[in-house]
């Protein structure tokens, strides 16, 4: 049993499932926008950004760019692509999720989703790390 799942776990086909599920959050987001612009450029506008739907633009680009490089590693820039979701995803605790400005209930489900956030960039920090062993 333990080969089987050695095997498993050192196929390149597990690698590429396992970055498409990582990354399906921001893949389906990207997807998202580009068809239903006008709800991102809403969400930039509701956290107060300068030049909303450049940041929207900017946001799609980061999404879809950054999975696509951590999925393919296309010249070995896996790691790009997980450090840029990183940051746009530990950027978005603040602008997007900022915990400590709201009265419970909505504080503690706010912190609930900025630790997921958290979590999320530790998967990312992983995938970087593998990426380049």
């Amino acid at each position: 049993m333990n080969e089987l799942i050695t095997t498993i776990l050192q196929s390149p086909v597990t690698a590429i499932i396992g970055t498409v599920v990582l990354t399906c959050l921001f893949w389906m987001a990207g997807i998202f926008g580009i068809f239903n612009f006008a709800v991102v450029v809403k969400e930039m506008e509701d956290a107060a950004l300068t030049h909303p739907r450049s940041c929207a633009v900017a946001t799609i680009i980061c999404q879809l760019l950054g999975s696509a490089l951590l999925i393919s590693n296309v010249g070995g820039l896996a790691w790009l692509g997980a450090g840029a979701l990183g940051v746009f995803t530990l950027l978005s605790i603040p602008l997007g999720h900022p915990f400590w400005k709201f009265a419970e209930p909505r504080k503690s489900h706010e912190f609930q989703i900025a630790l997921e956030h958290v979590t999320v960039v530790g998967g990312l920090v992983l995938a970087a790390i593998l990426s380049v062993r």
